[in-house]
């Protein structure tokens, strides 16, 4: 079977609906036991898009950094997260969400159509959007807003590796991988913990 490769139609689709402003929006971090939740929205240049625009999972470390910087550079591109707290106090969609609609709000454009990547819409959004499942695949706006999320989100890991060293951050941005869930029981649970997320609760509430 044929890996999708994204495309425009979708933007064009909504430039012929009459829409000027398409801001793509897709989220990184839900599935980790530590760390925020990161979320971009992206409005492309139809005129300026970089090559290689890609589904952030299915691109090198290499790549990616090289297409965030050229996104930085030709792109309206917003960045914003969900804490750690937020998503205890939340539930880890509610928070993507909430990353999602802030990454929104501080794009330098304001947006008059949304592609969300997702089955699902932020609750309380006022803008026309589109959710699309697998939107990084298919669509060109919220594979940048995928690539963007995804290499901040691992600086900040990176970042806060050095502050917790030993969970192996730096490698598995705070994914439950079994070097992780083994740093987990020999260290101890860290602030930047999820709490509500199961192996963590685990931990802390075990006998």
């Amino acid at each position: 079977m044929t890996k999708s490769i994204p495309d425009f139609h979708f933007e064009t689709s909504a430039f012929e609906r009459g829409f000027l402003h398409i801001a793509g929006v897709d989220e990184v971090g839900r599935g980790p036991l530590a760390g925020p939740v990161t979320a971009a929205a992206v409005i492309l240049d139809p005129d300026n898009i970089p090559d290689g625009l890609n589904d952030s999972k299915q691109l090198s470390e290499k790549k990616r950094l090289f297409l965030f910087e050229q996104l930085l550079e030709v792109a309206d591109v917003s960045i914003a997260h969900a804490s750690v707290r937020e998503i205890e106090e939340q539930n880890i969609l509610r928070a993507s969400h909430i990353a999602m609609m802030r990454a929104v709000a501080g794009l330098r454009q304001t947006p008059d159509h949304l592609l969300i990547d997702g089955k699902q819409l932020p609750r309380g959004l006022n803008l026309s959007a589109d959710p699309i499942v697998k939107g990084d695949t298919k669509s060109l706006s919220i594979a940048a807003a995928s690539i963007v999320a995804k290499v901040r989100r691992d600086q900040i890991m990176v970042d806060l590796a050095q502050q917790h060293p030993g969970y192996g951050w730096e490698k598995n941005a705070g994914y439950p991988t079994p070097a992780h869930k083994a740093a987990l029981l020999k260290l101890g649970v860290t602030p930047h913990h999820r709490r509500t997320f199961k192996p963590v609760h685990n931990i802390l509430y075990q006998g």
